[in-house]
């Protein structure tokens, strides 16, 4: 009876059974807009079912049992397909056009001429990075975050407080302008913090001009520029958190959130926060190896939508850090004391930035920016207060006539910088009116001519001249593209705002005469060139070439006297010389690289003398090398840089330190899940090799207030049986950071709608 029983229930059951079973047929057939595509990835999310399509474009996909999927179509030089399909029946047939995608090489820019143009038209080179480059090695700044770009170097310029500027194809900090949405925003007494504390989940892109933009830019933009483009309202995600941690005790946070105000009001709020509290001193010199900081920042972004498209946005964002560095027992009591060796840095700063189009035929906008920076420090018993305001206006018209794209503007920038130094006995404000005039003009759809012209008034230095030329030709199939440009620059120098040397260690300060501007005259040579295998492997080449010419260039001399900085006018001439080269390559099998080498040659030349200049590699390199597992959303990033020896800083005859420094290798790895709902888990380890610089990096670490030093009656350092080598107490030996494998751990989240 039961054995009927149970033959009865299979008997039922059994075309239920078969009905779970079923398997259909998934037909797929993907196109541009030109025809059929070969060679395009198809699958099945989660599964192992998927392909690539044939010459005619079309896939096959049978005995795949009934079910609700999500179909994966991708291709390089395409944006990838995510589509949820339900296969319910025999076959299921779908068709799909894929849209070319802009690839690195070919992404819309700002930076190199003021105006939105595909980076392949600009005539001026710009070197684009977004957020999935920054994302492979997560960092707590947008300051570290660059040291995975060809030819730009976040260079530490203080073992105690770890401050640092960016250099650009050898060229230190100082030379470096840095704009956030186009704004001259981080400058002078910033430059070695502006670029903390900005939510790198707001930043849409950064664009990175090597060479003078001085044309457009004005002062500073000699050695280049880097452009922080933060997100409009209507593409950012309404929400979005990025945190991480690592087993050193760091922690960072950048939070966004999206909402409107009305129909017509639209705003993004970003938060960011860091701490670090933990005093770290692997190389056992009784100093921590990593400054601690405790770093809060809040950016705030408004767009409205008015007729005609013209565009309105106003900006502001708001610093606080507390840093410092120093012996292992400091304490805030300690500060500005003779007790214990610390370096306190309070920073307080406010930014505004907006742009407003005018309403009128012609595209007329109103840029303007205000910012203020506070600095509340000391340097061990050394007090430096400063204060740096810098008020900037611009106008800036677009007209096109046939074939030429002309840009006239006018800026106007004043400067109110004060401290506590012999640097601003007489003078606290600078004003800087200026005009430029820009006309690009398309010979053919082959060659393209742009000439510009600029003129600044500076209210202490008088008239400024700054003249560029750029030329462009491209093949017919716009795969081979060649720029040679040729431009000016200058800049005015404010030492104790720009070099952080100039206040922390023992040394002296002195100013051999009044310095005058820098100029500067810079050509570049580039060669673009984009190429798809047979096997659909993309291939992009990006290859400089440049030379830059300094005169009256101001240089620390560190050597002349091992008591002092001396500054002053290079009686000589300067040069940075050397080429670049960026390889991007993309595999149909998910497999990218980003690898980039420079060499260079930057040397200064004076009384017949040439040699190099301090603190500069001859050769660098980087990659970014990523792997995505198929569809289960696995991604794996191996990042890293690489230097060649760099000459160093030393303190007189009897330093018995290397006057160079060694190679040396940061290297990084991340694994990273993302989830379909908007979820990423990812974890590595960075600096894989360990690597440090040597314990001596400070020179008599364990008397930071030369009360064991002995000077002669002209005040050079004697040797003794205690300081056999005559030393004094001097941070500024520094090449690399003093931080050594950690892990990681983070966590994001985006929320579109």
């Amino acid at each position: 009876m039961k054995l009927l029983q149970a033959v009865f229930i299979v008997l039922f059951l059994f075309p239920w059974i078969l009905r779970a079973q079923d398997f259909g047929q998934l037909d797929v057939k993907v196109s541009n807009k030109t025809g059929p595509l070969e060679f395009v990835s198809v699958g099945l999310q989660g599964t192992h079912y998927g392909g690539s399509t044939e010459e005619s474009g079309r896939i096959s996909i049978p005995k795949v049992p009934y079910g609700e999927y999500q179909l994966l179509v991708r291709m390089v030089g395409y944006k990838s397909i995510k589509q949820s399909i339900v296969l319910d029946q025999s076959k299921l047939a779908i068709e799909l056009i894929m849209e070319e995608e802009s690839t690195a090489l070919d992404e819309v820019v700002i930076s190199g001429t003021m105006t939105e143009i595909s980076k392949m038209e600009s005539a001026v080179s710009v070197d684009v990075y977004s957020p999935k480059f920054f994302k492979a090695n997560p960092n707590p700044s947008v300051f570290e975050s660059m040291q995975n770009v060809n030819g730009v170097r976040p260079q530490i310029n203080c073992n105690v407080c770890n401050t640092g500027d960016i250099h650009i194809n050898g060229l230190e900090g100082p030379y470096t302008m840095i704009l956030i949405d186009g704004m001259p925003i981080v400058s002078g007494l910033s430059t070695v913090y502006g670029l903390t504390g900005i939510p790198q989940a707001l930043i849409e892109r950064v664009e990175v001009v090597k060479g003078p933009a001085s044309t457009l830019y004005g002062s500073e933009a000699v050695g280049g520029l880097l452009n922080l483009i933060t997100k409009t309202a209507d593409r950012a995600p309404k929400v979005s958190a990025d945190v991480f941690a690592t087993s050193w005790g760091e922690i960072n946070s950048d939070l966004g959130y999206k909402f409107n105000v009305g129909k017509n009001l639209q705003s993004i709020v970003g938060l960011n926060y860091f701490y670090y509290q933990n005093p770290i001193d692997n190389n056992g010199d009784n100093f921590t190896d990593l400054t601690l900081q405790d770093r809060i920042s809040v950016f705030n972004k408004w767009t409205m939508k008015r007729k005609q498209g013209r565009q309105f946005s106003i900006a502001g964002r708001y610093v606080y850090e507390d840093r410092w560095g120093g012996e292992m027992q400091w304490t805030p009591e300690n500060r500005g004391g003779t007790d214990v060796y610390g370096e306190s840095i309070y920073t307080r700063r406010w930014e505004v930035f907006g742009v407003y189009q005018l309403p009128f035929r012609e595209t007329i906008n109103f840029q303007f920016s205000a910012n203020g920076h506070n600095q509340d420090s000391y340097y061990g018993d050394l007090s430096y207060q400063a204060q740096q305001n810098i008020y900037f206006n611009q106008l800036t018209w677009h007209k096109s006539i046939e074939r030429h794209n002309l840009l006239v503007g006018a800026a106007y920038r004043v400067t109110y910088y004060n401290d506590n130094t012999v640097a601003t006995e007489d003078e606290h404000l600078t004003y800087l009116p200026g005009l430029f005039v820009q006309d690009e003009f398309e010979i053919n759809s082959q060659h393209k001519l742009l000439a510009g012209m600029r003129f600044d008034y500076n209210s202490i230095h008088g008239e400024i001249l700054s003249p560029r030329l750029n030329y462009k030709w491209t093949s017919m199939d716009k795969k081979n593209t060649i720029r040679l440009s040729i431009g000016n620059g200058y800049r005015v120098a404010n030492v104790f705002t720009e070099d952080h040397a100039a206040l922390t260690g023992a040394r002296d300060v002195v100013f051999e005469e009044e310095l005058d501007p820098e100029r500067s005259w810079n050509t570049n040579l580039n060669f673009v060139k984009k190429m798809t295998t047979s096997n659909q492997t993309f291939i992009g080449v990006d290859a400089t070439a440049f030379y830059t010419y300094f005169d009256n260039r101001i240089v620390p001399d560190y050597e002349s006297d091992p008591n002092e900085i001396r500054y002053g006018n290079l009686d000589g001439s300067a040069v940075s010389k050397g080429v670049s080269l960026n390889l991007d390559l993309s595999w149909q099998n998910g497999l990218n690289a980003l690898v980039g080498a420079t060499v260079m040659d930057v040397r200064l030349d004076e009384n017949g003398e040439s040699k190099r200049q301090l603190l500069t590699e001859q050769v660098s390199g980087v990659w970014n090398v990523g792997y995505t597992f198929g569809a289960s959303l696995i991604s794996v990033d191996y990042t890293g840089n690489l230097y060649g020896p760099m000459r160093l800083p030393l303190l007189g005859e009897l330093d018995d330190r290397s006057d160079y420094s060694p190679w040396f290798s940061i290297q990084n790895i991340q694994v990273t899940k993302k989830f379909v709902n908007g979820l990423e888990i990812y974890g590595g380890v960075k600096n894989l090799l360990n690597f440090t610089p040597p314990a001596n990096s400070i020179a008599r670490a364990h008397d930071p207030f030369d009360e064991n030093v002995q000077f002669d009656t002209n005040g050079n350092v004697l040797s003794t049986p205690e300081n056999p080598n005559a030393l004094t107490f001097d941070p500024s030996y520094v090449y690399a950071p003093n931080q050594g494998i950690r892990g990681f751990l983070g966590l994001r989240y985006t929320l579109h709608q």
